[in-house]
């Protein structure tokens, strides 16, 4: 029903979906990179490249979407909302490309355990964007939806209290003041990612909401 009234010629849906695939993959190389650097830190540089690259594959699909946007007179749904969602879902990838940065300014080469947990969780939430994007082409798909999107915001919860535990872990047990200012950067920017996961989700519930 909602995909028919999509111009075949627009495929935005395809382009929303070949940037989720990214999102994806960024969560499973940033998960790949907290890893490394609780157990392998040789392999960090790896993961941290490939999160560049698909940062950089995101922007362009970004800027194929938004001059699709200026070039299209029928849209599947309003434009603010085609412009607010693949704008939120690159901010997605920034904030992974913003950790990867960070490790490499700051020169870590260790990190907590606690870390590692609160990587599966960011990586958990981009498979459940990639889902839920998947889905959007058809209003029939709202109730699904709308479960991804609380599965989201679940999980954002999660990172929320991941992070609060492990920031009070490094207060209480790391003796050295630079790595505490270190460690605090780099579990914020992965709670981060999950707060723009939960903004694309709520993104998307408004527009199932606003067309369903």
């Amino acid at each position: 029903m909602f995909g028919r009234l999509m111009p075949k010629e627009g495929k935005y849906f395809d382009l929303f979906n070949s940037h989720a695939v990214l999102i994806a993959e960024g969560g499973k190389a940033l998960s790949n990179l907290i890893a490394a650097l609780v157990d392998q830190p040789e392999l960090a540089d790896k993961f941290a490249e490939e999160i560049d690259t698909l940062e950089r594959k995101a922007d362009a699909i970004t800027h194929d979407t938004l001059s699709q946007l200026h070039t299209s007179f029928i849209t599947p749904f309003d434009r603010d909302e085609i412009h607010q969602l693949i704008n939120g879902m690159d901010d997605i990838l920034d904030i992974m490309q913003d950790v990867a940065e960070s490790i490499s300014l700051y020169d870590i080469r260790r990190v907590p355990e606690d870390a590692k947990a609160m990587a599966v969780v960011t990586e958990n939430c981009c498979v459940c964007v990639q889902s839920v994007v998947k889905l959007l082409h058809s209003m029939d798909n709202a109730p699904a939806i709308l479960k991804l999107c609380h599965q989201i915001d679940e999980l954002e919860s999660e990172a929320d209290r991941s992070l609060r535990g492990a920031m009070s872990k490094v207060f209480r047990e790391e003796p050295d003041a630079r790595e505490v200012i270190k460690l605090k950067e780099i579990y914020e920017l992965l709670e981060s990612v999950t707060d723009r996961c939960k903004d694309v989700a709520g993104t998307i519930e408004a527009i199932v909401l606003e067309n369903s």
